[in-house]
């Protein structure tokens, strides 16, 4: 094991700035999936399980949302929550039992309600999952191959929590997979910058976000064949 004292956010910026970095690429027709973008996790001032990387975050995955759309690619929005007495949250729910613990988001709550800055549309799809990764238990796969997806663009939160595990099971379901940087964000620093290193090294395409706009204004202005 390497242990040189860099820092997680040192290490990125090296893996990042790599010109042999290989990559999966995009595929036809993707997906963007906006996980837990809700008040417990968004909202500084309100909750204390709230955290922010880049003040920004909600709006640049707007501006994605807005980019699958205008290209006709669909658009997707998780949030975890339960029901009154957590007991649908299995094990992960009982590590705490505070005010703030996970099992305590109740489905229809202020903790699990949308951010009000995401422009989420009649069109998209909603759900409400009770593990870390979109994919568990949830209807998304068998959404995404009816809609003739092959690629998963993932941002929310927590970078190193839901976004890792949705990351992973996109892959590990035969999807091309990338992570717009500045659509992320954790608690710490080190969680984020190290996560998206794993990330980029192994499961998924880690890009700036303007990366995968101007891939899907392409899309949308590409004339027929």
């Amino acid at each position: 094991m390497v242990d040189d004292g860099r820092t997680a956010k040192e290490i990125f910026a090296e893996v990042l700035a790599n010109p042999g970095r290989a990559r999966f690429g995009f595929g036809r027709k993707l997906a963007v999936v906006n996980v837990d973008l809700q008040r417990a996790y968004t909202d500084i001032r309100a909750f204390r399980t709230a955290y922010e990387t880049d003040p920004d975050q909600i709006a640049h995955v707007n501006r994605l949302s807005v980019a699958a759309r205008s290209a006709g690619m669909p658009v997707v929005w998780t949030r975890v929550g339960y029901r009154p007495d957590g007991a649908d949250a299995g094990v992960w729910g009982t590590r705490t039992n505070t005010p703030d613990s996970l099992q305590n988001i109740t489905v229809g709550s202020e903790r699990h309600a949308f951010d009000p800055r995401c422009d989420v549309r009649p069109q998209d799809l909603e759900f409400t999952k009770r593990m870390p990764s979109a994919f568990f238990e949830t209807p998304l796969r068998s959404w995404l191959q009816w809609h003739g997806v092959d690629t998963v663009v993932v941002t929310g939160g927590s970078t190193s929590g839901c976004v890792r595990a949705t990351a992973v099971d996109a892959l590990s379901h035969g999807f091309r997979t990338i992570v717009p940087i500045e659509t992320c964000a954790d608690k710490h620093a080190s969680f984020h910058y190290a996560s998206l290193t794993d990330l980029a090294l192994k499961y998924a395409d880690v890009v700036p976000v303007a990366e995968v706009i101007a891939w899907l204004e392409a899309q949308r202005d590409r004339s027929p064949d």
